[in-house]
């Protein structure tokens, strides 16, 4: 028997009051977007470039959205415990992360286990810009140069440098230079920034690879000397440090990369509101003026770009670490 019309409509009407309580939440949210605060993981501990440049752009965004943007500092295993928690989140858009270069591109390939696949488990938001790797040592250093690191680390095999943390574009920067300059250099791994370059100014360790925010305090202080930085132009915070290229290593250039992501599944709405309020709060003035005199280069990007990024640097530094034998624990 053919069903009239009015039975098929009523099938579709209860089918449809039960799949309302189960899609209703995810609307709901979306649209009251946001209603409370948004916790964004900084997965680092406070006082590296990560920190900052969160603090100064979270500030912005918790004004354009009304509600507060929490700071939430979990460091660890070169980022993967913060960007883990972020992985893990409900998709509402109430948890955020400070997705890296290292923790979104390289840490797959050299961390023996992952708790996530950087791939499949993150929602991008927005590009938050690039930082500078600077080579450094203490003031009272006899090494004055990247030539004279060279020297030394050749007459000492197994020379200690310092970062903050193992899989970090730091720990990159260092990979390449010893193999660029065919040295035996001893990666030492902090857990951020910060406890690293207190042990740099007590002289407990007499090289690092940095990103420049978090030393570059310390430099202009003339607590710290800068030997070069890896990027491919000179940095304007530094204008008298030459590249590394300049230093000798033609060839060597290295720009890590940040970006904001959300759990996987984020609704396209609550993507929108956050992608518009990043990019509006990394287009001000003081926000850039105050990132930039610090050595990082704000720049935002659409959600789609920020996702080729780490789909493309993915599969890039998938290479790289496997012809460097890149490994962490």
């Amino acid at each position: 028997m053919k069903k009239s019309a009015f039975a098929l409509t009523r099938r579709a009407t209860a089918v449809a009051l039960l799949a309302a309580p189960l899609l209703a939440p995810f609307a709901v949210h979306a649209a009251d977007y946001p209603s409370k605060p948004i916790k964004f993981i900084v997965p680092y501990t406070p006082g590296g470039t990560t920190d900052l440049v969160a603090r100064t752009v979270g500030q912005k965004v918790s004004e354009k959205l009304g509600q507060p943007v929490l700071i939430d500092n979990r460091g660890g295993a070169g980022g993967n415990i913060g960007m883990d928690a972020v992985a893990k989140a409900a998709p509402d858009g109430y948890t955020i992360g400070f997705g890296a270069i290292s923790t979104n591109a390289l840490n797959p390939h050299i961390y023996k286990s992952m708790a996530f696949d950087p791939r499949k488990d993150f929602t991008a938001i927005s590009l938050l810009g690039t930082s500078t790797i600077v080579l450094e040592v203490p003031a009272a250093s006899a090494i004055k140069s990247v030539p004279d690191l060279i020297a030394a680390a050749k007459k000492n095999p197994g020379l200690p440098y310092a970062t903050a943390g193992a899989g970090t574009s730091m720990n990159l920067a260092g990979v390449m230079f010893a193999q660029m300059t065919g040295t035996d250099l001893v990666h030492v791994a902090y857990k951020g920034s910060g406890p690293a370059i207190t042990d740099m100014l007590g002289n407990n360790i007499g090289v690092m690879f940095d990103n420049l925010p978090a030393s570059l305090p310390h430099i202009q202080a003339g607590k710290l000397r800068a030997l070069a930085v890896a990027g491919p132009a000179r940095s304007p915070s530094l204008p008298d440090v030459p590249t590394m290229a300049e230093a000798g290593l033609k060839g060597y250039a290295l720009d890590p990369w940040f970006g904001v992501y959300g759990p996987a599944k984020l609704p396209a709405p609550i993507v929108k509101a956050l992608n518009e309020a990043f990019v509006e709060a990394l287009a001000m003035p003081d926000v850039k003026a105050k990132l930039q005199q610090a050595g990082f280069s704000p720049r935002s990007s659409t959600a789609q770009e920020l996702t080729t990024l780490t789909d493309t640097e993915y599969k890039r530094l998938g290479e790289v670490a496997k012809k460097a034998g890149m490994t962490a624990d």
